[in-house]
């Protein structure tokens, strides 16, 4: 079978949320950010399992996520739409119970004309400059929108994974600035607000790629593992080259194993003759381009055949991997493709 394996670890990505939950305040809810399919891993199974630790109150980014991720809570579950109230949305946000997160006096007045009675939350623009009404325009909308009684006011820190970051105070004071007094749940902090300390945390944190065991969580369990099966290995003699291209060239005789993965799975192109995959935590580095379905690798220190190479696991983690590519782990995990076999796993 030459079908990638991609193990998640449930326990883990519970065990996250829990050390997360005690990094607040008494009194402060966690809930938990299960946007782009559950950070790759799969929206019900992640919501599935985070419901079980014990979250409340989930976020994802469209409402389409919204209704899949219904699937799997509780109608005593919330679940906010970030994206807010677009055009098209409100049977989905009526039919699965979905909180928009209105984004915009445009937004809310959709909302409170096509769907008055229905829950909703204001998203703020303290500094971001990306999604959320600005000062002025909450100001409009503040009145009527006290009145029809919103279920949560938020915004979202630009920098919080840079803990010296002046934005990072200057946003809390605007929110603090916009909110208080206001009859309402708030909050500000994902993970690495949750970090900063608890004056970011106010009402509700929403944690999310700290849950998956990525930075800034340094403390967070590993939750995936990527294997990826060996199709052939052959010898490749001094001078041959392999791959498209001929981007890399045998000094001496060297034993290259073919194995099954590539950009469509999310292994970037960047990586290639640049990173390594392990075996047995030996690194067995990638020699020539990544193509669409193949990678080509180095096995030529390993002193038995293997039958699979980890991309993922205990001797390269998601973060070390987004390092050799120049990203972040949020694209790393949520790149993967549908074409890994997902097995959910319990540690413990």
């Amino acid at each position: 079978m030459a079908e990638a394996v991609l193990r998640i670890d449930v326990s883990a990505i519970q065990d996250n949320w829990r050390s997360l939950n005690k990094l607040s305040d008494a009194g402060v809810e966690t809930g938990a950010a299960i946007k782009a399919n559950g950070y790759g891993l799969g929206i019900e199974q992640v919501a599935t399992c985070l419901r079980d630790a014990g979250a409340r109150t989930f976020f994802v980014a469209q409402a389409e996520e919204g209704s899949t991720a219904r699937k799997a809570l509780a109608d005593s579950s919330s679940i906010y739409v970030l994206g807010g109230h677009m055009q098209g949305d409100t049977a989905k946000m009526k039919a699965h119970r979905l909180i928009p997160l209105l984004n915009s006096g445009e937004q809310f007045h959709r909302h409170m004309r096509l769907c008055p009675d229905h829950p909703f939350g204001l998203q703020l623009d303290t500094g971001m400059n990306r999604l959320g009404m600005e000062p002025h325009e909450f100001a409009e909308v503040l009145e009527q929108a006290m009145q029809a009684g919103p279920n949560l006011v938020m915004s979202h820190l630009a920098c919080a994974e840079q803990p010296g970051n002046a934005l990072n105070g200057q946003q809390l004071r605007c929110f603090t600035e916009l909110t208080d007094g206001l009859d309402v749940t708030r909050s500000l902090a994902a993970t690495g607000g949750i970090l900063l300390g608890p004056e970011y945390h106010f009402n509700l944190t929403r944690p999310g790629i700290g849950l998956f065991g990525c930075f800034p969580f340094v403390d967070a369990k590993p939750v995936v593992q990527a294997e990826i099966p060996v199709i052939q290995t052959r010898t490749v003699n001094p001078g041959e080259v392999v791959g498209y291209g001929g981007d890399w060239t045998a000094t001496c005789q060297r034993k290259v194993a073919t194995i099954s993965a590539g950009y469509a799975d999310g292994i970037f192109r960047m990586l290639g003759n640049r990173a390594a995959l392990r075996a047995n935590g030996a690194a067995c580095p990638i020699v020539g381009r990544i193509s669409m379905d193949l990678i080509t690798v180095d096995v030529t220190d390993l002193s038995e055949e293997v039958d699979c190479l980890q991309l993922l696991g205990d001797s390269q983690s998601v973060d070390q991997l987004a390092d050799e590519a120049g990203t972040i782990g949020h694209e790393v995990l949520t790149s993967l493709g549908h074409r890994y076999r997902r097995c959910y796993v319990h540690s413990k």
